[in-house]
């Protein structure tokens, strides 16, 4: 690490050898290696997903990550529902040429509520008779834990790839089953149908509004404040959810504003996009379609979003609600992030107090605000001399003379 020669550096240690330890001697105990920090350490993610949600928290949680869960929708299973009993005694009645299993946990419970019904063994009868083809390997899972065999899969876990195989092969006058997903596949479904097949929808369960719509409330409102660094979709039902909710409260282009330019929306694949993307807003989403690679792409793209500062001779990155002073995490209060980002827009620059108290929340007119949060905030970094004080005109980030020709202009 770098530091100018006006740094403040360690005593000297003097010349004289220190005397040498008998053999016999104890050892000094080692001075332990400070905690490592975490490659999401002072970020905040949200999280939409109602299931898995506590695994992803978990996988962004040991990454250093602070997590917000919010489930923008809930799964409702239609075991009893008259439309997935009425869908599988026509499966039964007339046998499919073609069943396409969506996920995992709607196969099963699809089989299940057949057993329920004492339908079990008929049912897995007809599909061992047809061509099953699975939308990715966790429904394959599903399929072969029930005994079955799946035919083909695609790669990328789309339906598009599904729907361009059975169009090439021709399904004029087929019979096909598709297991929906907890929303309608309109083009999907009619795409099929104007190809001349049979289409039999089978509905083993339905995405619906969370009980308790508060967290999603909270979620909106933390996303439109900025107080999110990312925010995680891991189906386009729970997306669309999102931005239904955003509608109906009236913020809607608030909330894509901050999708698109401040909080990065970050989804577990293409077909979870579509929702975000169909407003305009760019996704990030990882090359394989789960969880881990989902985690990991935030490591990679959060961090790489935060310029590094050299500020009196130490590396300053801050960050979605804390602060690394050289690689250490000092947690800081709202309204000094506040400060600290303003300085950081302009590092180097006088920032006057007038403009630090408008970017100070609720702040009012007293500039007094500013002094007292500008003083919790050089405690919360554990460095004072990180920001000057310039008399009479405002505040500056300390930035370091070599870089001050690199950051002049931003």
């Amino acid at each position: 690490m770098h530091r100018d020669h006006n740094a403040t550096t360690d005593p000297a240690t003097p010349d004289t050898p220190a005397p040498a330890t008998p053999a016999s001697d104890t050892p000094a105990p080692a001075t332990p290696a400070p905690a490592a920090i975490g490659p999401l350490a002072g970020f905040t993610v949200g999280v939409t997903a109602a299931r898995r949600a506590d695994e992803l928290a978990a996988l962004l949680r040991r990454r250093g990550a602070a997590v917000v869960h919010a489930p923008a929708l809930r799964i409702v299973p239609l075991a009893d529902d008259a439309e997935l009993l009425t869908a599988t005694k026509q499966l039964l009645d007339h046998a499919p040429d073609v069943v396409i299993a969506t996920t995992a946990i709607g196969f099963r419970g699809w089989v299940e509520a057949a057993d329920g019904w004492g339908l079990g063994d008929s049912l897995l009868a007809r599909l061992r008779g047809a061509r099953l083809l699975a939308r990715g390997p966790k429904v394959r899972g599903a399929i072969r834990a029930a005994g079955l065999t799946e035919e083909w899969f695609p790669a990328s876990e789309s339906l598009a790839e599904v729907l361009d195989r059975l169009l090439e092969e021709g399904v004029d006058g087929s019979r096909i089953a598709v297991q929906l997903h907890g929303e309608p596949l309109p083009g999907f479904v009619e795409s099929l149908r104007v190809a001349g097949a049979e289409v039999v929808g089978v509905p083993v369960y339905r995405w619906m509004p969370p009980e308790d719509i508060g967290p999603v409330d909270r979620l909106l409102d933390a996303t439109v404040a900025r107080a999110l660094d990312a925010l995680t979709f891991t189906s386009a039902p729970a997306a669309a959810s999102l931005l239904d909710r955003a509608e109906r409260r009236g913020m809607r282009d608030e909330l894509l504003d901050a999708l698109r330019h401040d909080v990065l929306p970050a989804c577990v694949g293409p077909v979870t996009a579509l929702p975000l993307e169909a407003h305009g807003i760019p996704t990030s989403q990882p090359e394989r379609f789960r969880l881990g690679p989902l985690v990991q792409l935030l490591t990679h793209e959060l961090p790489g979003r935060v310029r590094p500062l050299p500020v009196a001779g130490r590396r300053l990155e801050i960050r979605g609600h804390a602060a690394l002073v050289d690689g250490e995490l000092r947690a800081v209060p709202p309204a000094g992030m506040a400060l600290l980002r303003a300085l950081a827009r302009r590092p180097g620059w006088v920032v006057a107090r007038a403009d630090l108290l408008r970017s100070l929340p609720g702040a009012g007119r007293d500039e007094h605000a500013v002094e007292t949060a500008m003083a919790r905030l050089r405690t919360a970094l554990g460095a004072p001399k990180l920001i000057q004080t310039v008399v009479k005109r405002g505040y500056r980030l300390a930035l370091d003379p070599v870089a001050d020709t690199k950051y002049a202009d931003v």
